[in-house]
């Protein structure tokens, strides 16, 4: 019936220019490009070249010939794209080899001159304050320790309440560990000890997190997943029990370099350095007390653009701005978390705040699939979103999400759903999850996917019963699949169905 409900147009926020970090460290070079200055940096374009300018740094005291002329090559070919990309801005910073290197600041001049690139050669301290940001990014709150293990140092910070506190960064990066001891682990273990033994306030972390940044140790992540038959190939937010983190490092630091060869998921570039990584990973579980091991894909580039952002900004949820993000990117015109969000709140008024969070990050990414193939719109948003590069959000709570999207489309089959998150989702969350996407599925059955339309319908529950308010003369709307899938989601919770008619929809929900 023409006039029963209006549609509103869902305007499109403005983008900006791309920023870029330019990571100049002991072993490789990397440049990465974001889509703009944003809460939650989505990577458009990354790109590593290893240049070993650490190599022979301890015997000679200066970057590695050969490493210079590569990252040389590398700068010019990063400074080339950045412009072409149309880069708003680029901050490029050089870490522990360029900082010790006696020929460091002539490295850092040649940049300038030849790439016409301006290196910001980042203390100990700054870049263990910048790593660390990375990381409170990734994990807002964040309290315990946070280590990023780099080519030629490592930095450790304690984190209380989502601020960096004391720090340290102290030689004993993976490339460095390798070029120094060789695959001697009895060569290596002393020094570590010596290192790791003068930051007396580990023990201040004890019962807390341990947050791990860098390559060698999510190689050595990607070993354990493998090792226990994980079903979720995702680094960001993996956890290992200290305990376990601590034997499994142990194992490693044991293996030999031909074992290591045969092990799933390590790259030969990883190789060399991960019995050193595993060292110094269980010397620092050891010393510090902490009760989970949390890999994080964020570190020092994230923190370098985290630091510029406002106060403000920085207190927004990144899982929220992430979600937000893909959904301008991949849904339609229509698509209205917040709207869809508000509409179908009523149907879960039990949930706690963890659980609205999820629920509003699953109503922005809920239109995430509607350009598929509709016989694999529920498959390919199940898998897209358990593989999608959000933070904010651990993995049985990026398996609630994925698994509330796919089901708006079509039942998830167990085999499925086991294959790729077995484990991660108990019966109770199961349960929300299809309670969610069948709200999901309703909203869009009464919208015709126009979300705003909603805004002039209702639905409410109470005392048992689930009522879908309509506007008056509007049961044109309301044929046989309206009323089956208001039915499904009653069931679902439980409820009693109703479905009402108002001359005043407003007044009738107020």
């Amino acid at each position: 019936m023409p006039g029963v409900l209006r549609s509103r147009k869902n305007g499109k926020s403005k983008r900006r220019g791309p920023v870029a970090v330019i990571d100049i460290g002991s072993n490789s070079v990397r440049l990465v490009v974001y889509e703009g200055k944003r809460r939650a940096p989505l990577p458009v374009f990354n790109e590593k070249v290893l240049c070993g300018l650490a190599r022979g740094l301890d015997s000679t005291g200066k970057l590695s010939a050969e490493g210079v002329e590569m990252a040389l090559g590398s700068l010019h070919r990063f400074a080339a794209l950045t412009e072409a990309m149309g880069v708003a801005r680029i901050d490029t910073v050089a870490t522990a080899a360029v900082r010790e290197a006696s020929d460091g600041p002539d490295f850092a001049a040649a940049v300038k001159r030849q790439c016409g690139l301006d290196v910001k050669v980042l203390s100990g301290a700054e870049e263990a304050r910048r790593s660390a940001l990375g990381v409170i990014s990734a994990f807002p709150g964040a309290d315990g320790l946070m280590a990023d293990l780099g080519g030629g140092s490592v930095e450790v910070v304690r984190l209380e309440d989502g601020q960096p506190g004391q720090r340290a960064t102290m030689p004993l990066g993976s490339l460095r560990m390798a070029d120094d001891f060789g695959g001697s682990m009895r060569k290596a273990q002393p020094v570590v000890d010596t290192h790791i033994e003068e930051l007396d306030w580990l023990g201040q972390a004890e019962g807390t997190t341990f947050y791990a940044v860098g390559g060698a140790w999510r190689a050595l992540a990607r070993a354990h997943m493998y090792h226990t038959d994980y079903p979720l190939h995702v680094i960001h937010s993996y956890r290992i029990a200290a305990k376990e983190a601590i034997n499994f490092s142990r194992f490693v630091a044991e293996l030999s370099h031909s074992t290591l060869e045969r092990t799933p998921g390590v790259s030969r570039q990883r190789i060399v350095v991960m019995p050193h990584a595993a060292l110094v990973l269980r010397r620092l579980l050891e010393d510090s007390g902490v009760d989970e091991v949390v890999l994080c894909a964020y570190g020092l580039r994230e923190g370098c653009l985290y630091d510029r952002l406002s106060a403000k900004r920085r207190l927004r949820d990144p899982l929220i701005e992430a979600s937000r993000d893909v959904s301008r990117r991949t849904g339609r015109a229509t698509a209205d978390g917040e709207t869809l969000f508000d509409w179908i709140g009523p149907v879960f008024d039990d949930e706690t705040a963890a659980q609205r969070r999820l629920r509003l990050a699953t109503c922005e990414l809920a239109d995430i699939g509607w350009s598929e193939h509709p016989d694999y719109r529920s498959e390919q948003a199940f898998v897209r979103i358990l593989r999608m590069p959000l933070v904010g959000v651990d993995h049985s709570e990026r398996a609630f999400i994925a698994l509330s999207v796919a089901a708006r489309h079509s039942v998830v089959k167990e085999d499925l759903r086991e294959r790729y998150a077995g484990g991660l989702l108990g019966e109770a969350e199961i349960e929300r999850a299809r309670a969610t996407a069948l709200a999901l599925r309703l909203a869009y059955t009464v919208s015709g996917g126009v979300i705003s339309l909603l805004e002039q319908t209702a639905i409410r529950r109470k005392d048992g019963r689930l009522t879908l308010i309509l506007p008056e003369h509007a049961d044109i709307l309301v044929g046989d699949v309206v009323e089956r899938r208001f039915r499904s989601l009653a069931r679902a919770v439980e409820c009693e169905a109703k479905i009402a008619y108002e001359p005043d929809v407003e007044k009738a929900i107020a």
